[in-house]
């Protein structure tokens, strides 16, 4: 008897176990390192080497060779894959010195250093477990964090120092912190130089920071975990910049803003983005290293709120700013301070920039994501003869192409190397189902929808409920380019359900002005666009979709409009499955909440108009709530505080309380039933 899709989906975590990722080039281009785990159902990720020449792999650190096979992670890492989104085990994450001979890396709080000719890992002494260990260009020293010190290794000698050790409980050296972490786009916090002579370093100070507790009602005995959580209009951690030198000096850099974005060191030295606490300020900051006095490079401002893009700032090797800002209806890259793509490009990242080549991500066509060069004044494309979703990174010359198509389930990776294109194996499972996808644009904004049918289904044959799917908020689109984004719904269709995913204002791809919608009022636009999109849909197929049988699903942000939907919306929408929703946008970050509805103490009418807990009394329609006890970025409190407020109004709804389960829900058989459970629910919800 085959595997079901359920099971099959979440033993290889949604199809990303076996996928090759985080390639590191060596100078020259010969060979890289990456990592994979053995195949495509195996969570434990192995550390590779590849001949660019030959196409030879290597396999260079198993963990299986190291230690026990249950991982046993401190704290503060289990906290960073959470924030990471990842759900796999092992070699997790790995760095290198400049010349790919020697390279670090923590497997269950020990931190170990490989000798990559030999292939041969060796474990270090720390007085603690390790986070997020990196190694100096040279290859002579790792800095790495442990009980919230930054430590020093000599890996000659074996000789260990702090270079900073936290003065007082909630202070930490070298990590992110939350907000950093979870809504940033930064998930370290110290950065060699150049020379391996000192280190940029965070300081982080958690103790104005409310503290939250997060119990385990399942096993009572269990002392509740403690979290600092920065809910919207409370404080946030105090975070400083300091320069440790390996002599012992200790330089502070002070900046005046509430938000450490990002930081790199270059050849030219530090360079910091700072970011104000109402989000409408970012500052590049020239760092002097000797001094820690900064210079202003550049200031950007945003009456809505300025935007966080990964990979910038960088600099060309003459010194000029490689950046992005918004010019009209656009995100365009900037080098210096001249715009250097069209006005009718969307620019997403920078993934790479090297010898004046910067190479970057950008759309034209919102379901799609392509990736470009510009060097010398020219632009140039790499993927735009493949639709699709497409990422990369570049160095020493060589461009490592990740790519998805509508055509395929597959993630692809290939290494490209002058005129040779050379294929990486993937060992992902093969889905056994293909996603059936239409991409269309629905509605009177034209909204990227993508409709999914059952696989047997003859157009026209038959009217069948609905089922919208969204995501719908900002950061995240669902309506995309790419095969592998539609295997869970497609495998909702093929249970008798028209599947219909939309992206709506708010959700990135369309430009400032679509993205900007949703200031002060996160309910309103989301909402209007999934009933925009359904209907127009339905004008495309008039006689595959029953609008008298609608039903919304989502998680997160998804889950927050799927309880909206039937609470505001109960003449389009019949039935609700919300998971890990938002309910009361207090009870959210500062970083994400603030962003777009301000501070709670000066806006109060725009937290109430997006919280679901004034609505309870509105309910009329089946809805299932789904929550993770465990979970520490939506917080449990959300679907328990809407449950009370349904029951206190008399309103049946059901909730499902996930014990020891997280925001990811990584657990196998809490992810395969999840499944299962929906489709049951939502199948007797319509039919009654």
């Amino acid at each position: 008897m085959s595997e079901s899709f359920p099971r099959m989906y979440a033993r290889t975590r949604r199809f990303t176990l076996g996928v090759p990722r985080g390639f590191t080039v060596a100078p020259g281009g010969e060979r890289a390192t990456f990592l994979r785990s053995r195949s495509g159902t195996d969570a434990v990720t192995c550390l590779w080497e590849l001949d660019l020449g030959s196409g030879a792999e290597r396999l260079l650190v198993d963990p299986a060779d190291l230690g026990p096979a249950d991982e046993e992670l401190p704290a503060e890492e289990r906290a960073r894959r959470e924030r990471a989104r990842e759900s796999a085990g092992g070699v997790v994450a790995y760095d290198a010195d400049a010349t790919l001979t020697t390279a670090v890396f923590a497997l269950s709080g020990a931190l170990y250093v490989l000798d990559v000719p030999s292939a041969r890992a060796r474990a270090l002494t720390t007085p603690g477990p390790v986070i997020d260990p990196r190694l100096s260009p040279d290859g002579t020293r790792v800095a790495y964090v442990t009980g919230g010190a930054l430590h020093v290794q000599d890996l000659a000698t074996g000789a260990d120092r702090a270079l900073a050790t936290p003065e007082a409980e909630g202070v930490t050296y070298g990590l992110a912190e939350f907000i950093a972490a979870e809504e940033l786009e930064r998930l370290r916090g110290h950065w060699w130089s150049p020379d391996g002579t000192a280190l940029l370093a965070e300081r982080a100070d958690e103790s104005p920071v409310d503290r939250w507790h997060i119990a385990d009602p399942a096993n009572p005995s269990r002392v509740p975990a403690t979290v600092a959580y920065p809910a919207a209009g409370t404080a946030n951690a105090v975070v400083e910049l300091v320069v440790l030198g390996m002599d012992g000096s200790r330089t502070p850099v002070p900046f005046s803003d509430e938000y450490l974005v990002s930081a790199v060191w270059d050849r030219h030295g530090p360079l910091i983005v700072t970011m104000s606490r109402d989000q409408r300020t970012m500052r590049v900051l020239a760092v002097d290293p000797a001094t820690g006095t900064t210079a202003e490079v550049r200031t950007d401002t945003d009456p809505a709120w300025v935007d966080v893009v990964p990979g910038v700032p960088a600099r060309l090797p003459d010194g000029r700013l490689v950046w992005t800002a918004v010019d009209g209806d656009a995100r365009r890259l900037l080098v210096g301070d001249v715009p250097v793509t069209p006005p009718d490009m969307q620019v997403r990242d920078v993934v790479g920039v090297e010898d004046g080549t910067v190479l970057f991500r950008a759309s034209t066509d919102p379901a799609e994501i392509h990736l470009w060069t510009w060097s010398s004044g020219t632009l140039t494309p790499v993927t735009g003869d493949t639709p699709g979703v497409h990422h990369g990174r570049m160095s020493h010359g060589v461009l490592v192409l990740v790519s998805q198509t509508l055509e395929s389930p597959a993630t692809t990776v290939r290494v490209v190397n002058g005129e040779r294109r050379l294929p990486v194996r993937s060992l992902a499972e093969r889905p056994r189902l293909e996603p059936r996808v239409s991409l269309v644009r629905t509605g009177t904004r034209e909204l990227t929808t993508a409709v999914l049918l059952p696989s047997g289904h003859v157009p026209g044959s038959a009217r069948l409920p609905v089922l919208m799917d969204p995501y719908g908020g900002p950061h995240a689109q669902r309506a995309l380019s790419s095969g592998r984004s539609y295997l869970e719904p497609q495998w909702f269709a093929d249970q008798g359900f028209a599947v219909v995913v939309a992206d709506g204002r708010g959700t990135p791809g369309r430009g400032p002005a679509f993205e900007r919608e949703v200031l002060n009022d996160l309910a309103t636009p989301a909402l209007e666009d999934q009933v925009d999109a359904l209907h127009g849909a339905a004008r495309l197929y008039p006689d595959d979709l029953d609008l008298s049988r609608v039903a919304i699903k989502g998680w997160s942000f998804g889950g927050y409009l799927a309880a909206l939907a039937v609470l505001r919306r109960p003449d389009v929408f019949h039935a609700a499955v919300a998971g890990a929703p938002v309910t009361d946008w207090r009870l959210y970050d500062t970083g994400y909440t603030e962003r777009y509805l301000g501070h709670p103490g000066e806006q109060p009418d725009v937290y109430e108009r997006s919280s679901l807990l004034a609505d309870a009394e509105k309910l009329e329609r089946p809805l299932l709530l789904i929550h993770g006890l465990a979970d520490d970025n939506v917080v449990a409190a959300h679907t328990l505080r809407l449950s009370s407020a349904l029951l206190s109004a008399g309103r049946p709804h059901t909730v499902l309380p996930l014990s020891g389960v997280t925001h990811m829900t990584p657990q196998e058989v809490v992810a395969e039933n999840l499944l299962h459970l929906q489709v049951d629910f939502l199948k007797k919800a319509l039919s009654a």
